[in-house]
């Protein structure tokens, strides 16, 4: 079962490692955008070219997609499908499991081939996989991340009294 972003946290080291990895990816298979989803549909990360869409309502059906396809691939004796590929007249998507819990979502058009971007991505999948698990690892204890909320609901209260 998936673990939402809530359970994890990155530190400012994690975070560095994942865009270096998708910046070179990027640059390697000359694609123009990287987005980094959870599997509840948080966008976790978006390298390279900014998109001309909402990336938040995109990262929400971006995951839905995903777990469709999970059902589907079961309907056909699969245990899931690792990959998706989405493609369009100008633009096209490629869609990867990153460690069971995120999704790598790579964004091109006609620069680059569904070939190259493929084989790419295998490599980043790898990559990010091991960055992740590190990171699934710590679980929520990012020692790096303060809790800048602790004592908030306390002054609320103090504002309605």
């Amino acid at each position: 079962m998936p673990v939402s972003a809530s359970s994890w946290s990155f530190t400012e080291d994690d975070f560095g490692a994942i865009t270096k990895a998708l910046e070179r990816f990027l640059a390697d298979c000359n694609a123009r955008c990287a987005l980094l989803v959870d599997r509840t549909g948080q966008l976790v990360a978006t390298v390279g070219q900014r998109p001309d869409f909402d990336p938040t309502a995109f990262a929400t059906l971006t995951a839905a997609d995903f777990s469709a396809n999970d059902q589907l691939a079961k309907l056909v004796g699969e245990n899931d499908f690792s990959s998706l590929f989405h493609q369009g007249e100008k633009e096209s998507m490629y869609l990867a499991d990153v460690a069971r819990r995120v999704i790598l979502v790579v964004l091109f058009d006609s620069r680059t081939t569904l070939g190259l971007v493929r084989i790419k991505m295998r490599q980043t999948v790898v990559e990010l996989t091991q960055l992740f698990e590190i990171v699934f690892a710590r679980g929520g204890s990012a020692e790096a991340v303060p809790n800048i909320l602790a004592g908030a609901d306390d002054e609320i209260d103090k504002l309605f009294q």
